[in-house]
């Protein structure tokens, strides 16, 4: 990929929308990608809870903040790992070739749901021995209009999540960096 490529200022924005609009171009109805599954009822929210408690993971508990998190940019490329993660398994993640087994969609939830949608995602992927999934946090800009407050935040949360080994934004064709692969710890069974 070109890393010297232009990038529009605000006039060629502007005028770009403004040509759009004169061909008589409309905004999509739903601005939400699909991870593959569908969005899980409170029914069985309240089941993953138990699957997790029962299996005894350590992970059963809130884990994630709702304090201040850094802002990061709506195009950032996220990337985190724990130093002893191996470089090939890394370099997999970051291409995109591991195949994600789950999807969480985190568009239209308020900032406390998407903390609690994606703590139940993470704990039932460990019940469920989930390696690779994928989260679509999007890029919007929060209601003060300062940074993308769902993607700073999920960025901070999966750092603290204890199982997480590493994460970073998905391929263009799955979000690019409106969503995030995440690597989970392998839990070996008795």
């Amino acid at each position: 990929m070109n890393q010297n490529r232009h990038r529009p200022d605000d006039d060629e924005v502007s005028a770009f929308r403004q040509a759009l609009q004169q061909a008589g171009v409309k905004p999509i109805e739903r601005n939400r990608a699909d991870p593959g599954r569908p969005r899980r009822e409170a029914a069985s929210a309240a089941a993953r809870r138990a699957a997790a408690q029962a299996a005894g993971d350590d992970a059963t508990s809130g884990r994630t903040s709702d304090g201040r998190v850094e802002a990061v940019r709506p195009s950032e490329y996220l990337d985190f790992a724990l130093p002893d993660l191996p470089w090939r398994t890394r370099s997999r993640l970051k291409r995109g070739d591991m195949t994600w087994e789950a999807g969480l969609d985190l568009h239209g939830y308020t900032l406390e749901e998407a903390r609690e949608q994606l703590e139940g995602f993470l704990r039932d992927a460990a019940v469920e021995q989930r390696r690779c999934l994928l989260v679509v946090h999007g890029k919007a800009w929060g209601a003060d209009g300062n940074y993308p407050v769902l993607k700073s935040h999920v960025n901070a949360w999966l750092r603290e999540w204890p199982g997480v080994l590493a994460f970073c934004s998905a391929v263009d064709a799955e979000g690019g960096t409106g969503a995030v692969y995440v690597l989970l710890r392998r839990h070996r069974g008795p």
